[in-house]
């Protein structure tokens, strides 16, 4: 099956196909997908699928670049998010409320998104997609006039994938990159963790390593992904974590504008005018940190520290470990060393 364009737009033609011919894990709806976008649909719909499956409650991802910009189980809608999406809290599906926790985590980010959600599709969250900017969603089914009102997004353009819940991959990946074919066996197993930490790795399983997540109430606060170095991402997603945090600071001005990314936008704009910042990040606390491999140094700990985190989980085994786990003791975060890495490339 033709792709739009390989993963830029000059490498053309490109093309898939199912491994085995009677099975596909997906199936095109509307649209046509190109490389990247196929990328996005598959890793965002394990997350979905995975998280969903694990936790009991819907869950959607926002993906850019491969890896997710947020993603969250279904729960509450606050008064941030309330504000910026225009939404009443209380007549709010699940569905349409993980979509929501999962976008908030890091909207400038998120701005054109791939969505991935785990239950089929209702008519409440088509109407909200309908004013985000997002480039396709992936889901395992839609219900009556769902689709066709995705489908006219972006002047019809707009990628609509279904996902087979049943699909079963085959037990070896097999890639072939500059004349070599690499394989292995598919990675599905997870940490024995539960909560905010086992949602946080099955993230941190789907993001570009090296990744941390930081992750509260069932939604993931901010996502580092694809830094070469730990401390790196563990201080770009805790800066994310600030500003999610600072948009619910009780002097944030109510946003005024009509589009709903403008109204993000002033949210954002407004972070850094907001008095006592300090006083109101040293506020948050209950937030889980997942790092896909083993912490160096003690310096992820005392960063993760800064932006709430009262529990990590990492796979352990390094040199410091010990050092790691005395350093949890000391500040108070209970640490699950899970013996399991969950690197992504």
């Amino acid at each position: 099956m033709l792709l739009r364009h390989g993963m830029n737009p000059h490498q053309t033609p490109a093309s898939w196909v199912p491994v085995e011919a009677d099975a596909a894990p997906l199936r095109v709806v509307s649209g046509l997908p190109s490389y990247v976008n196929l990328l996005d649909a598959i890793g965002g719909w394990q997350l979905v699928h995975e998280a969903s499956s694990a936790l009991d409650l819907p869950a959607a991802a926002s993906l850019k670049h491969v890896s997710p910009a947020g993603a969250a189980l279904a729960g509450a809608i606050d008064h941030a998010m309330a504000s910026a999406y225009r939404l009443d809290p209380a007549r709010t599906g699940p569905l349409t409320s993980a979509y929501v926790r999962a976008r908030d985590a890091d909207p400038k980010s998120s701005y054109g998104d791939f969505v991935a959600v785990s239950d089929p599709v209702d008519l409440e969250l088509a109407s909200f997609l309908r004013e985000v900017v997002s480039d396709g969603i992936i889901a395992p089914g839609f219900e009556p006039g769902v689709v066709a009102a995705l489908a006219a997004k972006k002047s019809g353009h707009y990628l609509v994938l279904e996902a087979d819940p049943a699909f079963t991959p085959p037990p070896v990946e097999v890639r072939e990159v500059y004349g070599l074919r690499i394989t292995q066996p598919v990675d599905s197993a997870l940490p024995d963790l539960t909560g905010d930490l086992l949602l946080g790795s099955v993230i941190a399983r789907y993001a570009q390593s090296n990744s941390v997540v930081y992750v509260r109430d069932g939604m993931a606060l901010g996502v580092g992904a694809g830094q070469q170095s730990r401390i790196d991402c563990t201080a770009l997603a805790g800066a994310k974590v600030d500003t999610w945090w600072l948009r619910r600071h009780p002097s944030m001005p109510a946003p005024t504008a009509d589009r709903l990314h403008d109204r993000v936008n002033e949210q954002l704009a407004a972070v850094a005018k907001l008095p006592d910042a300090p006083a109101w990040l040293a506020r948050l606390e209950g937030v889980a940190f997942v790092s896909d491999g083993a912490l160096p140094f003690l310096d992820n700990v005392i960063e993760a520290h800064r932006h709430g985190v009262t529990s990590i989980a990492e796979p352990g085994g390094s040199t410091r470990s010990a050092e790691i786990a005395a350093e949890c003791d000391r500040r108070g975060i209970s640490l699950a060393q899970t013996g399991q890495r969950l690197f992504r490339h």
